[in-house]
């Protein structure tokens, strides 16, 4: 079963680490992400730029309307995410609570089973 984990956390806290303190989490995430990919169990992994280069396209009833920024106003942000290939819920829970435990951040990880997945082709 294919699951999504999506990492949220308060984008300034995550902003205003020290590149030190960055490039240290990025490897602790780095070490639990290569334990599932030697197991073949992840798929692709993203962190997201900031919210201040993101912009929204909203239905409109005529026309698109383009905002800059998310769409949600809310005091955590949508940071990144992970593709998981495991067999059930509670190996995917597993690797979420092995992202926290070496993320110092507060923030939180949505663990949802994908009805859908489409890898495309590569990206160069």
């Amino acid at each position: 079963m294919l699951y999504a984990v999506l990492c949220y956390d308060a984008e300034s806290e995550v902003n205003a680490w020290s590149p030190e303190l960055d490039a240290k989490v990025m490897a602790d995430l780095g070490a639990v992400n290569q334990r599932y990919a030697e197991a073949g169990k992840l798929g692709p992994v993203a962190r997201l730029m900031p919210t201040t280069a993101a912009v929204t396209v909203r239905k409109g009833a005529t026309d698109d309307i383009i905002m800059d920024g998310p769409f949600a106003e809310t005091k955590e942000q949508f940071l990144g995410f992970f593709v998981l290939d495991v067999a059930t819920l509670e190996e995917a829970i597993t690797f979420a609570r092995e992202l926290s435990a070496v993320n110092p951040a507060n923030g939180t990880y949505e663990v949802r089973p994908l009805q859908y997945f489409n890898p495309g082709g590569p990206i160069t």
